[in-house]
């Protein structure tokens, strides 16, 4: 399609996972007021978007960027853990958007990761990042995600990590999957290390220790696990630490992330202090004969809560907003 483009077009930013959706205006170098709404207030993708675009004085941007929170198959996505379904063409055709790109939402965050400034970040350790070198993102919110950056391209690798087999390091750990798989069959990584998965967690070491425990949500195991008032929520968000490490570990020798490894996503910021009592990085170096390589593999929690628009903001301005066809 025959669109000229310049960097004073305006463009639709979203950031649409399984329970809440973000969107935002953007122009030149700014970013408008982010407005957060919950996917279940609405019916579809294309509901959400006019309402917002009618709250901002029926604007209508010329273009439109989407970090969506599942696969991306020929510009469409069917959200995970959400009834929402994103079509680009379909959405092109109703807003009249003159290019559209729909992104996985840690593929947005990764585009982030070179503009992010110490502020936006929490250090687990002192470790330099290798020049030019990859940078990975993972996290645990309603699934898990992951995706690498590779700067000197540049382009993203994105993945569907959440989906793989959770792995264990311990004998305990291989218990709480084997009482997981009883539950679940397959015990993906996102089985545990996610919102749902903490929960997961937290019922399955009751179960093994013969324990009765209260139902608790995620939030309240990880208040009861900070305020040590419950001793299963400890073990659990402990163990939700160390095998986020192995499993970042894991992804960092995939990608030979050495430019970074940094954890995104809605709950670890919560308490990122606590990466540093657990065994966080020492199950991310315990890779035997690998160990002194991500020993030298800086990690830090994203704190930034926008991160993901300065990642959708950057993947327009380098692939619209520049661009004359």
């Amino acid at each position: 399609m025959n669109h000229r483009r310049s960097r004073n077009e305006q463009a639709l930013l979203a950031d649409i996972g399984g329970t809440n959706a973000r969107f935002a205006l953007a122009q030149r170098n700014e970013i408008g007021p982010i407005e957060h709404v919950r996917v279940a207030d609405y019916s579809s993708a294309t509901e959400a978007i006019a309402a917002f675009l009618t709250r901002r004085a029926g604007a209508s941007p010329e273009a439109a960027v989407l970090g969506v929170a599942g696969p991306v198959e020929n510009n469409r996505c069917i959200i995970t853990n959400s009834r929402w379904t994103v079509d680009a063409t379909d959405l092109q055709n109703r807003f009249g958007f003159g290019t559209i790109h729909l992104l996985n939402d840690f593929e947005a965050v990764a585009w982030s990761l070179p503009a992010l400034q110490p502020s936006d970040l929490f250090a687990i350790g002192r470790q330099p990042p290798a020049t030019g070198a990859a940078m990975l993102v993972v996290g645990p919110g309603t699934g898990f995600g992951a995706a690498c950056l590779f700067p000197r391209a540049p382009l993203v690798a994105v993945t569907e990590a959440g989906h793989a087999t959770l792995p264990a390091t311990s004998e305990r750990e291989e218990r709480v999957i084997g009482q997981l798989r009883r539950r679940f069959e397959h015990v993906s990584v996102e089985r545990v290390l996610s919102g749902p998965g903490l929960a997961n967690l937290y019922q399955a070491l009751a179960a093994i220790d013969g324990v009765a425990v209260p139902d608790r949500d995620p939030a309240g195991i990880t208040q009861a696990a900070l305020d040590k008032s419950c001793d299963v929520c400890c073990a659990a968000l402990d163990m939700f630490c160390s095998l986020l490490g192995a499993v970042a570990g894991d992804l960092a020798l995939n990608f030979c992330a050495r430019g970074g490894v940094y954890v995104s996503g809605g709950i670890v910021p919560r308490f990122a202090g606590r990466l540093i009592e657990a065994k966080f990085r020492v199950q991310f170096e315990n890779k035997g004969r690998f160990e002194r390589y991500l020993r030298g593999i800086p990690i830090s929690v994203i704190i930034h809560p926008d991160s993901s628009f300065i990642g959708l903001k950057a993947f327009f301005d380098r692939n619209i907003a520049s661009t004359d066809t």
